[in-house]
Parts: structure tokens; C-alpha cells; sequence
């Protein structure tokens, strides 16, 4: 009798959340900051109010699978660092470390600002390394993961439950239900991207000789199509599918249910996240999509930001710890702070060690 009310209860929750989102949906024209904190705020609270709930051993599966997937991207981006620097003194642990804290702040900070320190902390942790080269080693990962993500958002779309883009805007996320609804600024805010980024180039190129033998370097990994295979993309590949595992028992864990549909269900709402990192983590779009994608589920709600809960809280302890054991910081933000000060003063001097 108390499993039936709790779950009648659950049920009117849900529908609250969701009628509550598309709301604020219709009376800002999609969805606004305020809007998006506001659902985020109470699915949290409904995800705290359900704990006793959840499924403990799936939720332990899952995060230990979740720290495997961590290590074995961190492996992958080790081969491509190392491949750049064969003759350095590059440890695994440094390229680890270095990517934990990074994924730590993402999961705590907006816009990207665990890729610096991720940056700042590779770099340092090899002795006459430099950004440039540091910098195109690390972002060589995107290239597989660019393939599997369009094959998972391929499968998506042929669920009928996925929205289809034109629907983005709908979406009760500021961030995607804005740039859905403003094409012409969406368009005008890439190709300044890109301007700004091939300007930044040139400039570079024009004051520094060897900044590009320093990007071509960072390609190294790329140069050899077997090495590229056995060293890094059969690590991403394996990451992919540990991760995969990974949310399919965190499924298990909130009651949704865990499937290969499901699991490859928000593996696409984790693609379509990275894109936007105008919240911690993607938080707002990564609850908007969930909450469409399993609206008849009465877990959805305390999954939508539990799940991102969790892992954001290992994610937080692994990189903390690496912060401290690895490379010595005490917070995040004075790794933050000494990654922009040693920036500016390597863009300063045009120099590297």
C-alpha cells in the first residue's frame, strides 16, 4: 500500500516538474536562466526526497564503471600526449591527474573552464612541453568521439522520442531553447568563433616560428593510422562502451530501467550536452532532454539530475585527490587562478620553456 502511494506520489511529481518547465517554456519563449535553475533546483529535490529508493548496488556499479571509463579516456589521451613528447618524461598518472581536476571543474564551473586547468596541469607535469603542442595532443580525442556520437544521436533519432532539432527550441534550457530559437544569431555567434580562432592563429604563426611545428607535433598520434588505432581509439572505443555500461546500471539504480535503448538514449543527450557548456556539467539541457525522452516515467525527475549528482560527486573526489597527491594545489579555483596567470605571462613573452 505505501509502494502505491509513494508511487502515485512520484507520478505528481513528474507531472509537476514537467508542466512546471513548459511554463516557463511558453512564457519566456522557450525557456530563461531563472526558468532553468528553478526545474533543476526541484528535480534535485525530488532526487534527494527518493533516495531511499534508489538501488544502491546499481548505483555503486555504476560510478566504479564510470571511474573505469575516466581512466581509460585519460589512457587514450595519455598515448596521444606521449606520442608527441617520445622522448619526455610523460606519466600516465600526470595525464590522468590532469584530466580528473579538468573534469572536475567542468562539473562545478560553466564554459569550459576545466579544460584550462586540464591545460596548465599537463602541461607543467612535462619539462619543455608547450601549450600549443599540449593542446592539439589532448583535443585529437575529439575526432572518435565525433564518430560515436554521431552514431549514437544517428540511433536517436530513429526512436520517436528523441526531439528532432527544430524542436530544441521548445526545450525548457535556456542555453539550447536560445540558440534553437535565434538561427540567424546562432549562425553569426559560430563564425565568429571561427574568425576569432583562425585570427588567433595567424597572429600567433606571425610571432612565433615555431608555434606550428608545435601544433604539428601535437598530431603526432594522427601521423600513423595503426599506431593511431592500437594506442588511442581502441581506448575511446573501450571508454564508450564501459560508459554505456556505466548509464545503463544508473538506469537500474533510479528505476527507469536499464536497456541498450535507454543507455544509448542518454548516451545522445550527453553528446548533445557537451555542445552547450553554458552550465555545469550541461546540467540544464542534459534535464530538459531527459525529461522529454522518459516523460511517462515516474524516475525521471530524481534521474534527470541524480545521475549527474553522483558522478559529478566522484568525478569532484577523484580530481581533488589528484589535485592534492598529484601536483600539490590545495582548490580548485588556485589552480584556476595560477593557470591564467601562467598563461598570460607565456602570451606575454611569446615564449616557453
Amino acid at each position: 500500500m505505501c509502494d502505491r502511494v509513494g508511487v502515485a506520489g512520484t507520478q505528481t511529481i513528474v507531472q509537476h516538474v514537467v508542466a512546471h518547465q513548459h511554463a516557463v517554456a511558453s512564457h519566456h519563449g522557450g525557456s530563461s536562466f531563472i526558468g532553468t535553475i528553478d526545474s533543476l533546483l526541484s528535480s534535485a529535490g525530488t532526487f534527494f526526497s527518493q533516495l531511499a529508493n534508489l538501488s544502491w548496488p546499481s548505483l555503486l556499479i555504476g560510478l566504479v564503471l564510470y571511474g573505469v571509463y575516466l581512466l581509460l579516456r585519460s589512457r587514450a589521451l595519455f598515448h596521444a600526449v606521449r606520442a608527441a613528447y617520445p622522448d619526455g618524461a610523460v606519466r600516465w598518472r600526470d595525464v590522468w591527474g590532469g584530466y580528473m581536476v579538468g573534469y572536475a571543474v567542468n562539473n562545478v564551473f560553466p564554459l569550459g573552464g576545466g579544460n584550462v586547468a586540464q591545460l596548465f596541469l599537463t602541461r607543467m607535469a612535462i619539462p619543455d612541453s608547450s601549450y600549443p603542442t599540449i593542446a592539439t595532443a589532448l583535443s585529437t580525442g575529439v575526432i572518435f568521439d565525433w564518430f560515436m556520437g554521431l552514431l549514437v544521436m544517428g540511433f536517436a533519432f530513429t526512436q520517436g522520442v528523441f526531439p528532432k532539432p527544430p524542436d530544441f527550441s521548445k526545450l525548457p534550457a535556456f542555453d539550447i531553447s536560445f540558440f534553437a530559437s535565434n538561427p540567424r544569431f546562432t549562425l553569426f555567434f559560430v563564425t565568429a568563433l571561427a574568425i576569432l580562432f583562425l585570427v588567433g592563429f595567424a597572429l600567433l604563426s606571425a610571432k612565433v616560428r615555431a608555434f606550428w611545428q608545435r601544433i604539428r607535433l601535437g598530431l603526432t598520434i594522427l601521423s600513423d593510422r595503426r599506431r593511431y588505432w592500437r594506442e588511442m581509439a581502441s581506448w575511446q572505443f573501450a571508454s564508450w562502451i564501459v560508459r554505456f555500461a556505466a548509464y545503463w546500471a544508473l538506469l537500474d539504480a533510479f528505476h527507469i530501467g536499464g536497456s541498450v535503448r535507454n543507455a544509448l538514449l542518454v548516451l545522445a543527450v550527453q553528446v548533445i550536452a557537451s555542445v552547450f557548456p553554458f552550465t555545469p556539467g550541461g546540467a540544464g539541457v542534459q534535464q530538459a532532454l531527459l525529461l522529454t525522452i522518459f516523460a511517462h516515467n515516474a524516475a525521471t525527475p530524481a534521474f534527470s539530475v541524480g545521475q549527474q549528482i553522483a558522478t559529478a560527486i566522484l568525478s569532484s573526489a577523484l580530481g581533488f585527490a589528484a589535485l592534492v597527491l598529484i601536483f600539490r594545489f590545495t582548490s580548485f579555483r588556485e589552480v584556476m587562478a595560477r593557470a591564467r596567470e601562467h598563461r598570460r605571462r607565456e602570451a606575454a613573452g611569446f615564449t616557453s620553456p
